[in-house]
């Protein structure tokens, strides 16, 4: 069967119609796919349609109505853009980005202001991807949008929005921010198309990375502008603005905006739009944050603090300090004391990566409290923050407002409580009030405050680390009061130290010494306040170098600073070994140990002694005076006998060098031998204080001789030879005491080790022979 089938398919498949039939279809399907290949005509076609699609969106641009405006839909968005901000459930635009996005879609400079919680990172983000949108960027392209903020963790939280919102376009977006590997980095930058950075580490790039340019920059931003046109930032972004092109678009966004025609200039900005949706409101803060503040004394604030965690367990909190060291301190007490809550701490002394984890962790936990500088004040949105403490007080108005704008974000409620000290209220809340921020005086109860000092002396009291880190948080808060450029406010002089230094857990406070000098500047010249403040403002701040020599100075001038500099250099280096010694600071050492197991002393090095010391009566205290000045003597002597054993052999080696004769040779050396002699016994008799360790060594003499006489070769070398016999007796010294032979060229002398010769005599009766033997000589 299968045998006939096989023969009825090659019957069939040997037809010739059904072969025809099977030739057709074959010859369809390929004229099929050679219509889909022929893809070319349609993929210019859908180029085409895009580009048109775009021309289309760009004519929309300037029929846009703020106030028509309802969903992002309703803007000539892409459709790209438009899905990215669906799928993060971005709908309906703020009145920021209402006003913002219609200008900054015509290319127009931009300087935009709203309240803190408001939305200006998408007013900006859409305008980006937009842009590069329309210019069909891509990787080969480069650096098309910059976007600069003054704080790490400012720039991780855009570029996290960025990622989102723009996932459905395909550019390319960097973070380039300090703490991170500097080399791959500059791998990658110059295929970026957004840069989202802060100014330190782009200057650098532009520095320092040569493949890296910004000549085709299409659109600088600015985020927090008015804190990165502080003085601190001035000279790098000053730097910046050189290296990138003048034809830029510029937006500048905050929620405190500068209109300073300085800061303006530095920017270039082309006739800008000024959009504050908020410059009519009643008030500068959100209308659902309750603000109030309390009036307590310095050495109650901790107390006070934890006292409001104990009552606050289920609550997010951050908590503003002044100071980095103050955090640091304060956060592992509380953690030792444990308030019931969890406890984090965000600071610029730490390292990048634990600075993100730490954000991150506080981003996710539902109750915690956070313990931050003003790193953590300006742009971070952290969700469903219920209170905003502030420890210390606030630089100026600006810096409260960016504080309390970490809560009662996107019309949600929060609170915020700021603590002032009695010196500082009225300055304060007067500032407040002429920034329209409505904030109400309320009072502590003194039975609900827990006191907190016992454990701190007795956490200081079982760690030394601890207590460092205490002295440093109280200097540094001083500081940090002491540099404010409000006077009205901030006046260190009128804290009680010694009662802060206590409520840290301090038993004494530690001696602040630019406070002591700043007080005797005060009373020195208390008729100048104008110079009073210059010069304490002197006391901190770094002095320029002059790099190049050009002062108009005079010589004299520059050698007494010169003077002073270095004087002012020792006194520096002085004070920092007096810290190290009071803070008993652990210096590594090495142990080095003998093949016996001793211990080898590495530092202080000891003097090597070349007269074995005598054994010490441990019963007799104090030092031997005398015993000290004969071992100095026995060791000078020992020298004294080396150093002329070196000079003679120096001697010995300049006077042994061929000559061009030989019997020059032999009669050089001959007077060079009685040279020698008379030399020695000169140096021997002459000196005042003889001493008989300067002779030659006898075991070394018998040794030379006794090698000589095993070679047979004293007829042919000669040298200068003294041997001592001990079966010699003081009738025949003058046959055997000294012999001396000088035949032909001298040989150098070799110095070998043999059992030592005892003459049977008191080292005083060696010396009177020697001194006999010399004399009948001489």
């Amino acid at each position: 069967m299968r045998v006939k089938k096989n023969k009825e398919k090659k019957k069939i498949t040997d037809d010739p119609v059904r072969n025809f039939e099977k030739w057709k279809k074959k010859y369809d399907k390929t004229k099929t796919r050679v219509k889909r290949a022929q893809k070319p005509t349609s993929m210019k076609r859908d180029w085409e349609a895009e580009r048109e699609n775009i021309q289309r969106l760009v004519d929309k641009y300037s029929q846009i109505n703020a106030k028509e405006v309802v969903k992002f839909s309703d803007f000539p968005l892409s459709r790209n853009t438009v899905k990215g901000l669906l799928d993060c459930r971005y709908r309906q635009p703020t009145e920021i980005q209402r006003q913002t996005i219609g200008f900054a879609l015509l290319g127009k400079d931009v300087l935009g202001a709203a309240k803190t919680g408001s939305g200006k990172t998408l007013a900006f983000l859409i305008p980006v991807l937009e842009c590069l949108y329309r210019e069909q960027w891509t990787a080969m392209d480069g650096l098309g949008a910059l976007i600069i903020s003054p704080t790490r963790e400012l720039a991780y939280q855009t570029f996290e929005v960025l990622r989102k919102v723009g996932r459905r376009h395909e550019f390319s977006a960097g973070l380039v921010i300090g703490g991170k590997d500097l080399k791959d980095e500059s791998e990658k930058i110059h295929r970026t198309n957004i840069i989202i950075c802060t100014p330190g580490r782009l200057l650098q790039h532009m520095d320092e990375n040569a493949t890296f340019h910004a000549s085709n920059l299409h659109m600088l931003v600015l985020d927090e502008a008015d804190r990165i046109l502080d003085m601190g930032f001035a000279d790098t972004l000053n730097a910046i603005v050189e290296n990138l092109p003048k034809t830029r678009q510029t937006l500048l966004f905050s929620a405190t905006q500068t209109r300073s025609v300085k800061d303006l200039a530095r920017l270039s900005l082309k006739n800008p739009e000024y959009v504050w949706v908020h410059e009519q409101a009643k008030f500068s803060t959100p209308a659902t944050l309750e603000q109030n503040y309390v009036v307590c004394e310095l050495h109650q604030k901790v107390n006070m603090l934890f006292s409001f965690l104990k009552s606050h367990l289920q609550k997010k909190i951050i908590v503003f300090f002044a100071c980095c060291k103050e955090v640091q301190y304060l956060f592992r007490v509380f953690c030792r004391l444990r308030p019931g809550i969890s406890v984090l701490a965000l600071h610029g002394k730490q390292q990048q990566m634990k600075r993100v984890e730490v954000y991150n962790d506080f981003v996710r936990k539902t109750s915690a409290v956070l313990f931050a500088t003003d790193i953590a004040a300006r742009g971070l949105d952290f969700p469903a923050v219920n209170w905003v403490l502030q420890f210390d007080c606030p630089e100026d108005a600006n810096t409260y407002i960016h504080r309390v704008g970490r809560t009662a974000r996107y019309k949600e409620g929060g609170e915020a409580l700021l603590v002032l000290l009695p010196s500082e209220e009225k300055g304060m809340i007067e500032q407040l009030q002429e920034k329209k921020v409505p904030i109400n005086k309320i009072q502590v109860n003194p039975e609900k405050l827990v006191s907190v000092q016992e454990k701190l002396e007795a956490f200081l009291a079982q760690e030394i680390d601890q207590k460092e880190r205490a002295k440093r948080c109280f200097m540094s808060y001083l500081r940090s009061v002491y540099l404010m450029k409000n006077r009205d406010v901030f006046d260190v002089f009128q804290l009680k130290l010694p009662e802060y230094a206590m409520s840290l857990g301090l038993a004494v406070a530690p001696r602040v010494r630019f406070l002591i000098k700043a007080q005797q500047q005060k009373s020195e010249a208390p008729q100048d306040d104008s110079e009073e403040d210059d010069d304490d403002l002197d006391l901190l701040t770094v002095k320029r170098k002059d790099v190049f020599s050009i002062s108009e100075e005079s010589e004299d001038d520059e050698g007494t600073d010169a003077n002073a500099k270095n004087k002012k250099l020792k006194e520096t280096k002085f004070k920092g070994a007096k810290k190290i010694v009071k803070r008993n600071l652990k210096v590594n050492t090495k142990k080095v140990f003998t093949e016996e197991g001793e211990e080898v002393q590495q530092w202080p090095p000891l003097q090597r002694t070349m007269v074995p010391d005598e054994e010490d009566d441990e019963e007799v205290s104090g030092i031997n005076v005398e015993a000290a000045k004969e071992r100095l003597r026995k060791e000078d002597q020992a020298f004294d006998k080396i150093e002329y054993r070196r000079k003679i052999q120096e001697k010995h080696r300049e006077k042994n060098k061929p000559a061009a004769a030989a019997d020059n040779d032999e009669d050089e050396d001959e007077d060079d031998d009685e040279d020698d002699e008379e030399e020695a016994v000169a140096y021997l008799s002459g000196a005042e204080d003889f001493d008989p360790s300067t002779l030659p060594d006898p075991d070394k003499v018998h040794n030379s001789e006794s090698s000589s006489e095993e070679d047979g070769d004293s007829s042919d070398h000669g040298g200068k030879k003294r041997s001592f016999s001990s079966d010699s007796s003081e009738d025949d010294d003058s046959d055997d005491e000294v012999q001396q032979t000088q035949v032909g060229r001298k040989k150098p002398r070799k110095e070998s080790t043999v059992t030592a010769l005892d003459t049977g005599l008191s080292l005083a009766e060696d010396e009177e022979l020697v001194l006999h033997l010399l004399g009948n000589r001489s």
